[in-house]
């Protein structure tokens, strides 16, 4: 796997104006996409490239776009580097929650709904637009504090614009421009190039009217600093419906 020299070395000089290394939603609803994927699934490194590729197509305003590497397809003979148990037992309560009999990878999750047309350019283009033009039901701002080799220091805040009695406030680390060799398993032999891979995941904390989440998310060995950043959003945790996203990058510019 590749380790770079200076790990996050642009995110170490954040600037010392908030504004600066801050974002916060507007008046429109964001989608959030995770894709469910393993370094030991042969399937799964197309959707990997299409999902590095949301984050060329479309401005973070409208997507946020990020990966969860689930540890069930390690056992076959690879034990994917960035794979958590938990992000395996989010996608089987999402699944639970629309009363699916299996998980399975690469599974697209658009807005906390199973989407199985994400291949199809033209369908997740519909379902983004039917998402984006929804008015936010509630607001999120993202501040990123301070940084280091270890990892970021975050405050978000969540304020519901809508009543939602079971919404919940996620932040999570991300880190783009990441590369395994893969020595075994169904990938054998090949490198494997990810973006936008969670590597630490908080919550779910309870939003009752607003709540506000200063925490730090630890960045593990192989993130690029450039491709670093913090991620949060609010769901209802009876429906697995998402109220709304946000991404922060790195703050290496405005």
């Amino acid at each position: 796997m590749r380790l770079p020299v200076l790990v996050l070395l642009a995110l170490m000089a954040l600037p010392a104006q908030a504004g600066r290394c801050s974002a916060e939603t507007g008046p429109a609803t964001a989608a959030l996409v995770e894709l469910y994927t393993s370094e030991g699934c042969s399937s799964c490194p197309p959707a990997d490239r299409w999902l590095s590729n949301l984050g060329k197509r479309y401005p973070s305003n409208l997507v946020v776009p990020l990966a969860l590497h689930v540890d069930y397809w390690d056992y076959i003979g690879w034990k994917d580097p960035y794979a958590k148990r938990e992000f395996s037992l989010r996608q089987r309560k999402l699944s639970q929650l629309q009363r699916m009999a299996l998980v399975y990878t690469p599974q697209v999750v658009l807005q906390g709904k199973d989407f199985r047309a994400w291949g199809n350019a033209k369908a997740f283009d519909q379902a983004l637009a039917r998402i984006n033009a929804q008015p936010a039901a509630a607001r999120l701002r993202i501040e990123l504090l301070a940084a280091d080799e270890k990892g970021l220091e975050v405050e978000a805040t969540a304020e519901l614009l809508q009543p939602a009695p079971e919404a919940a406030l996620f932040l999570a680390a991300y880190a783009s421009r990441l590369e395994s060799r893969v020595m075994a398993g169904e990938n054998r032999g090949r490198i494997l190039s990810h973006d936008h891979v969670v590597l630490e995941w908080l919550g779910p904390f309870p939003v009752i009217g607003r709540r506000t989440e200063r925490r730090r998310l630890p960045l593990l060995p192989g993130a690029a600093a450039a491709g670093s950043g913090a991620a949060a959003f609010v769901q209802d945790r009876r429906t697995g419906d998402v109220v709304q996203a946000l991404l922060r990058s790195s703050c290496q510019a405005p």
